[in-house]
């Protein structure tokens, strides 16, 4: 548990990187398999991750994310993108990984199919795809804890043009859109924002008691 309070409080949302510094490759597993293995949803898992591991795209990336120098000076990018849409031909295919995965027959899973079926119907085009951004957030959340908790630097990042990320990713065409990123690396020695005493809202001021 300390160990853990400790990780939360010794992360911060970097600003400045060392680009000399790069992940290991285990390193980069770990936080591919943090997003991997975050839950979701129904267990949908209703994205995908873009690892924007090339130069020349992330320098693309750079304006459209109004000149964040984390897109380029951080060892790995990473664009967690939605899918816009979800239908039942994408939930029988979950089921279907689910059956072969567990060694069960689909038609067992009916009940569960069922469940999904209702969540995605019972929502507006509009809803769905609203639904379905918001996911990504789970994930981001997961990958910023197992960074830090290994002593990973990560910057999470809302601001991008999100048209702008879809076109030069080609995303449109594969049905998603970009919804946040996330650099990771380590920290240069001359950000200062390191130094500063984290600030949050007390545990009194945060937490309701019912």
């Amino acid at each position: 548990m300390t160990d853990i309070l400790s990780s939360l409080n010794w992360r911060y949302a970097t600003k400045s990187y060392d680009p000399a510094k790069k992940l290991s490759s285990d390193q980069r597993k770990l936080i591919m398999e943090a997003l991997r293995l975050s839950p979701s949803s129904l267990g949908l898992q209703a994205w995908q991750f873009v690892h924007v591991s090339d130069p020349t795209t992330r320098l693309k990336l750079l304006p459209a994310s109004y000149g964040q120098t984390p897109v380029t000076e951080a060892s790995d990018l990473f664009v967690l993108a939605s899918r816009l849409s979800i239908n039942e031909a994408y939930v029988d295919s979950f089921m279907e990984s689910i059956a072969n995965t567990r060694g069960l027959k689909v038609d067992t899973l009916a009940g569960y199919k069922g469940i999904c079926m209702q969540q995605i119907s019972g929502k507006t085009p509009a809803q769905l795809e609203e639904w379905l951004a918001r996911q990504v957030y789970i994930p981001l959340g997961v990958a910023l804890t197992a960074a830090a908790v290994n002593n990973i630097d990560a910057t999470p990042m809302e601001g991008f043009d999100p048209g702008q990320f879809d076109q030069i990713l080609g995303l449109k065409k594969l049905g998603l859109s970009a919804r946040v990123m996330m650099a990771v690396g380590f920290r240069s020695a001359d950000d200062k924002s390191q130094y500063a005493k984290k600030a949050r809202f007390s545990t009194s001021e945060m937490f309701i008691e019912r």
